[in-house]
C-alpha cells in the first residue's frame, strides 16, 4: 500500500541498526477495549475519566478509552519520526555531494523498510490519522510538508491523494485549541506521561495545559447557556 510506504518514508532518517520502537507492556486493570479496525488491544480501567470538571458517561468513557488506545499505540511512531528528523538534520549537513546525499537515503530506506513495515501495516486508518496529528506535534511540520521538503512537491501531492483514499489527510495539523478530539490527544498525552505510560518528548510548539483545560472549560461553560 503507498500510505504505507509513506508514512515508512518519515522513519528513512538513521541508519542506525539498534533503532527500535519500544512496545510498551499492557496494563492488565480489568478493562478489555475492542475496536473494528483492527487497533491493539489493550487492558485498562480508569475508574472514572473527567473532562470539563465532569464524569464522562458510559458511552464517552468507552470512546475516550478507544482514542487513548490509539494514541498509546502511534505516539511512540511520531516520537520516533521527531527523533530521525533531527539525525536527518545533522546527518545531512555533513554530507557535501548530491551523490552522496542519495545514497545515504537509499541505505536508511532499505534498513527502515525491512524494521518498521509490517509495523505500520497493522495500523488502522483512524490510527494513521492520530499518527499524522502527532507527526505535526512533535516535528512542527505537517506530514505533506515533510514529504515535499524531502521528496518534492509532485511526490507529496500524490501521496496526498493517496492518503485521502484511506481517509488521511497528510496536511492535518494537531490544534487542540480549536480540535476537541486533539485536545482529548492532549489530555491522554499529559496523563500518560505523568504516569509513565508514555516517555515524554517536547513538542515542537509547547502547550500550556492549563491554559488549554480553562479554553475548553469556557467552551463548555458556554453550550449549557
Amino acid at each position: 500500500m503507498k500510505i504505507i510506504k509513506l508514512l515508512l518514508f518519515l522513519f528513512f532518517i538513521s541508519i542506525s541498526v539498534n533503532a527500535q520502537v519500544t512496545q510498551k507492556d499492557t496494563i492488565k486493570m480489568g478493562y478489555v477495549l475492542t475496536e473494528n479496525d483492527t487497533i491493539l488491544n489493550d487492558t485498562i480501567l480508569l475508574p472514572e475519566i473527567i473532562i470539563h470538571k465532569e464524569k464522562l458517561d458510559p458511552e464517552g468513557k468507552k470512546q475516550f478509552l478507544i482514542l487513548q488506545n490509539r494514541v498509546y499505540k502511534t505516539y511512540p511512531y511520531a516520537k520516533l519520526a521527531s527523533e530521525r528528523l533531527a539525525s536527518l538534520n545533522r546527518g545531512m549537513s555533513n554530507l557535501k555531494t548530491s551523490k552522496e546525499k542519495k545514497k545515504y537515503f537509499k541505505i536508511v530506506e532499505d534498513y527502515l523498510s525491512n524494521e518498521f513495515e509490517a509495523k505500520l501495516k497493522k495500523l488502522s486508518r483512524k490510527q494513521g490519522q492520530i499518527l499524522v496529528k502527532l507527526i505535526h506535534r512533535q516535528t512542527g511540520t505537517t506530514t505533506y510538508e515533510l514529504v515535499s521538503t524531502l521528496k518534492s512537491g509532485w511526490k507529496a501531492f500524490w501521496s496526498n491523494a493517496t492518503a485521502r483514499m484511506f481517509d488521511i489527510n497528510l496536511k492535518t495539523k494537531y490544534a487542540p485549541y480549536e480540535v476537541n478530539e486533539d485536545f482529548l490527544i492532549e489530555t491522554i498525552l499529559v496523563r500518560a506521561f505523568e504516569s509513565g505510560r508514555l516517555q515524554n518528548q517536547k513538542p515542537a510548539t509547547a502547550v500550556d495545559y492549563d491554559a488549554l483545560m480553562d479554553s475548553w472549560q469556557s467552551k463548555s461553560d458556554a453550550l449549557k447557556k
